[in-house]
């Protein structure tokens, strides 16, 4: 993809303890758009996620958001600056209430508009203002990922680095989380950086995607020619021939670098 993204990785590397987790990966996120990133487990997708949210320092390589170096920042300091990164796990604070969580989501602000995102938050996700008073930690997994992202949201991201939201949750939940990650970048011009493995769903609502393999990316392209591609349909979209699972990944030579 071209310069000038609102979020450019370049040439990043990183570690996860001894193990080098991050090996050279570039990627671009447009502003306005959903932007995936698949893998396996182990690819480096969550290290990737962390080191751009300041969780973890590179080794080498840059992070820009907006033309602005980023890398090595202190996390606080990179949510004022608007990346928001929804961990993988539903990191809520369990006894703390659902309006608890909502607000600390907006700690960084000072301007008088948070009651108002609170209402436009509960608007997206209307099962949450039935919940308000009630301890975060006695929601179902599903009414747990809308409060992580309605918490994000309540930052005024101008970018959600969202890891693995539909872990855990049912078909029918998945579709609705992920729509609604959709009608926020169509609605509110919140640009995304999706880890999913779930592939088919992903490619579905992104507009480009990256294949991160052994802490490289090994392909990318638009979202529906990802889809079209045999590679993917083979490895990720549960396309494979007969046999077993380790022989047909690795005895037909994929075509990516």
């Amino acid at each position: 993809m071209s310069s000038g993204a609102l979020l450019e990785v370049r040439n990043l590397e990183s570690y996860y303890g001894p193990v080098m987790a991050l090996r050279g990966v570039s990627l671009d996120v447009p502003e306005g758009s959903v932007v995936t990133v698949l893998g396996a487990n182990g690819a480096g997708k969550t290290t990737l996620l962390r080191t751009i949210s300041g969780v973890l320092d590179p080794e080498k390589g840059s992070v820009a958001l907006a033309g602005e170096a980023i890398a090595g920042v202190d996390p606080d300091v990179i949510v004022t600056r608007g990346v928001v990164h929804v961990p993988e796990g539903r990191e809520v604070f369990p006894l703390l209430s659902v309006a608890s969580n909502l607000r600390l989501g907006a700690y960084t602000r000072s301007d008088d508009a948070i009651e108002d995102d609170l209402g436009l938050v509960l608007g997206y996700f209307p099962v949450l203002k039935e919940r308000l008073a009630q301890p975060a930690g006695t929601l179902s997994g599903g009414e747990q990922q809308m409060l992580v992202i309605g918490r994000a949201l309540m930052a005024r991201p101008r970018i959600m680095l969202l890891d693995e939201p539909s872990l855990g949750l049912s078909p029918r939940l998945v579709s609705a989380i992920l729509a609604t990650v959709r009608r926020l970048n169509r609605e509110q011009g919140v640009s995304m950086l999706l880890v999913e493995q779930n592939a088919r769903q992903a490619l579905d609502i992104a507009d480009y995607g990256y294949v991160l393999e052994l802490g490289r990316v090994v392909l990318d392209g638009p979202a529906d020619r990802l889809r079209q591609s045999a590679d993917i349909r083979e490895f990720y979209l549960g396309g494979q021939a007969a046999g077993g699972r380790g022989e047909r990944r690795w005895k037909r030579r994929k075509t990516w670098r």
